[in-house]
């Protein structure tokens, strides 16, 4: 099937079974019709298997295996909250995913599920064993038509997940490879230093414009693209105005102010604020292709900001990559080193307090644990583009979000402070100017996707825009600088990071000169 087959039959199925479902009758012809019509599997029954006994004090049945790639499904009914206990035959209260984990321990071990899926008609909860924590997953069935991917594990033994991610950061690669090319051409000096910091502060923007519009950021949907195709008359003004206005706060912008661009928010947060970058007119061709290829035909919302460095790779040269340590940490690679170091012990800390079976004590418990999340403090002195600081950040906003989830009876409608974990909790250092701006950029893309998953724990509508946050990415050389300037060392909790290497025979005089001074030291 291709990729337009498949978003249809995600489509349809999702017409098919919005609103109906009853966990011992819909049960087995939903995950038959998934399969089949969803992810092309040509006979689906001898695919996944039902109601297969499993022995614990009393006979009990698991709702769906699926052998080959490892699944165990713990099917409810419409209506049910999967994240909440649910009273068992023997009087425990287990919520699906405990109930799944106690049928997994009794199977043979060459059975053993790598994922487990709870799911509810509505929704899917995904928990990957081989990372394991509370916090699952969620896909909605109102959105499997753009989020069928996510749910590739079914058939697909790899990791899917990141498999998706790294296809749409080799395509949006691509995009903004073919978009510096073309702008490159249409400025005056193109070989000048000045040049070629203004064209990636450039790219930059218009993906942040393009990523803002897709995720809703900005409001209406297109609404950068509907923006620049009005006036792609007056290209290179357009977008100076537009640049121009999402660095102002509302109250100081010309009440005669356009109303197209008026409606546009406010930013905040530095990424617009240097009006000095020099911006050259644009041209059919590059209008075309921002247009085209950049905004109508690519959704920029599904990037993982943790791989974001990974777009503008293409934007520089691969001697450039290596001079200046530009490389990119896989997300699997990431947590070899950020598991140990602090994740498993804060994922089996938050674990033992929803086992508190006291109420008053686990709530203040919970509250203890966010608090702590908020205050930890972490430093990558080598950051580059923000991998490692964007994926630590992500984990620990879904630590809280499962805190909140289990507090949802506390949260008041004044959401002001329930969200505890900031950037503002991490610090870089990094050499490259540009990658400065991309790891900003990076972290304020996953505090925008993180608040989209909170939203969905509270039932609130949050607003994003103007950042609030401010990430705290120095440019500098960590050889040189004063690690204490950036954060002080009484306030650090962890140091992480994969800092470039640059074997002995390729160094510069200068970088040899570094590396003494810090033996020096």
């Amino acid at each position: 099937m291709t990729d337009a087959q498949r978003r249809a039959a995600a489509k349809q199925f999702a017409a098919d079974w919005q609103g109906k479902g009853y966990e011992k009758g819909h049960s087995q012809s939903f995950w038959l019709a998934l399969l089949q019509k969803v992810y092309g599997v040509e006979e689906p029954d001898k695919f996944i298997t039902f109601e297969d006994q499993i022995m614990l004090d009393h006979t009990s049945f698991i709702d769906g295996f699926i052998p080959s790639t490892h699944v165990l499904i713990e099917q409810k009914s419409l209506g049910k909250e999967l994240n909440k206990p649910i009273k068992q035959s023997d009087g425990s209260l287990l919520s699906p995913f405990q109930q799944a984990k106690r049928y997994a321990a009794e199977l043979p071990y060459s059975q053993r599920p790598r994922w487990i899926v709870t799911c509810n008609f509505a929704e899917f909860y995904v928990y990957d064993m081989e990372r394991p924590t509370g916090d699952p997953e969620i896909i909605k069935l109102c959105d499997l038509e753009r989020e069928y991917y996510r749910l590739q594990f079914l058939v697909d033994t790899g990791d899917t997940n990141i498999k998706k991610e790294m296809e749409v950061s080799l395509q949006a690669g691509e995009i903004v490879g073919v978009l510096y090319d073309a702008l490159l051409k249409q400025y005056k000096d193109p070989e000048a230093e000045e040049t070629l910091k203004s064209l990636n502060a450039l790219c930059v923007r218009l993906v942040f414009c393009l990523y803002a519009e897709d995720a809703g950021i900005f409001g209406a949907h297109g609404m950068f693209h509907n923006y620049l195709e009005r006036h792609r008359a007056e290209d290179r003004r357009a977008l100076i105005n537009l640049f121009h206005v999402l660095d102002q706060k509302p109250e100081q912008r010309d009440k005669y102010l356009d109303d197209d661009l008026a409606a546009f928010p406010y930013v905040n947060g530095g990424l617009f604020a240097d009006e000095n970058i020099e911006i050259p007119r644009l041209g059919d061709e590059v209008i075309d292709l921002i247009l085209a290829k950049a905004s109508a035909d690519f959704d920029w919302s599904a990037i993982s900001p943790t791989i974001f460095g990974a777009v503008f790779e293409s934007t520089l040269n691969p001697e450039t990559r290596r001079s200046g340590g530009m490389h990119y940490t896989s997300i699997e690679n990431i947590h070899k080193v950020i598991d140990p170091l602090f994740l498993d012990g804060l994922r089996a800390e938050l674990e033992d307090i929803k086992e508190i079976t006291v109420d008053k004590t686990r709530k203040a418990k919970l509250k203890a644990f966010q608090s702590k999340l908020a205050s930890l403090t972490f430093l990558d002195p080598a950051c580059g583009s923000g991998n490692f600081l964007t994926e630590t950040y992500i984990s620990l906003r879904k630590l809280e979000n499962e805190v909140l989830r289990c507090m949802t009876d506390q949260i008041s409608m004044d959401f002001d402070g329930i969200i505890q974990v900031s950037i503002g909790q991490f610090y870089g250092i990094e050499i490259n100017d540009f990658a400065v701006t991309v790891a900003k950029t990076a972290l304020w893309i996953a505090e925008s996707q993180m608040m989209k998953e909170t939203e969905d724990v509270v039932h609130m509508t949050l607003d994003f825009l103007p950042l609030k946050s401010y990430a705290n990415i120095t440019e500098g050389n960590a050889l040189r600088l004063d690690w204490e300037s950036v954060v002080p060392k009484h306030e650090l909790d962890y140091i992480m990071g994969n800092p470039p290497f640059v074997g002995a025979s390729m160094m510069t005089k200068t970088q040899k000169d570094e590396m003494f001074t810090v033996r020096g030291k």
